[in-house]
């Protein structure tokens, strides 16, 4: 495969971790634009990255653009890299809420888009990348993402109608496990564990849990009643879920997030 070179606008907290983890990668050569030069520079001192002094000059060295901004700057970003655009070009966007029609409409109407939505365990290489095609993209824009995204975790195809759904569960889905895996650790600390030891044995045991569903072939359902003894501690925990309708909770709570997406694509 010939190199690939691939150009970042915007060296945030996700582009970072894809960064990381595009580093050791063969054939493929890293470059980055920020208008915080010493954010750049701090990130090119620490992997094979190549700074840019404009969008302009990081279009004309690169063949996948990966647009890294906040869904606001979109449009603006777009405006500024429009000239420097071709049909040789990959547009990659992981601003949440920002569909590939609007990107395509603001480019070019022949460019090739891919939305993704990572998230923030990308940083240690368990991340989950919900990708979908724009109008013009090829099966083989969207293979060569998802070969990319592999090296920061798990990779879904999904169509289009699909992404507000994903950036409400995995997008923002990390911030969820740390608010429960808080409440729980502050539960262990009301029946006499320390805070470190309250949130190790929370943070594993949602390692594992985790872990057991993604490698094996039974459902979360199938779990707990696998895990819970009629009149056992497992059941009178969650007997108190139950009555506080935890689950009408968390469905609601990725219900309202997902509304949100929808709304900043408007």
């Amino acid at each position: 495969m010939s190199t690939l070179h691939i150009g970042f606008i915007g060296t945030g907290r996700i582009a970072s971790a894809i960064i990381a983890g595009l580093s050791s990668r063969k054939e493929t050569a890293i470059l980055g634009f920020d208008p915080d030069t010493e954010a750049l520079r701090s990130l090119a001192a620490e992997y094979a990255l190549i700074p840019s002094s404009s969008p302009d000059e990081l279009a004309k060295g690169s063949n996948i653009i990966i647009l890294a901004v906040k869904p606001y700057l979109i449009k603006e970003v777009l405006d500024e890299l429009r000239p420097s655009l071709s049909p040789n070009h990959l547009l990659v966007s992981v601003a949440a809420g920002i569909s590939t029609e609007f990107i395509r409409q603001h480019s070019r109407e022949d460019m090739r888009v891919i939305r993704v939505m990572p998230n923030t365990p990308a940083f240690v290489g368990e991340g989950m990348s919900a990708l979908c095609r724009g109008k013009m993209a090829s099966t083989r824009d969207s293979d060569i993402v998802s070969s990319l995204l592999g090296a920061i975790g798990r990779v879904v195809l999904l169509e289009e109608s699909q992404m507000d759904a994903a950036t409400a569960l995995s997008g923002s889905g990390p911030a969820y496990m740390f608010h429960i895996l808080a409440s729980l650790a502050e539960g262990g600390e009301q029946c006499g564990l320390t805070r470190e030891e309250a949130i190790l044995l929370g943070a594993q045991t949602m390692l594992g849990a985790a872990t057991m569903v993604l490698n094996g072939d039974k459902s979360p359902e199938e779990l707990i009643r696998q895990v819970t003894t009629p009149g056992g501690t497992t059941e009178a925990g969650l007997k108190v879920m139950e009555e506080g309708n935890i689950r009408a909770i968390l469905v609601d709570t990725v219900e309202a997030a997902a509304a949100r997406s929808r709304e900043l694509g408007k």
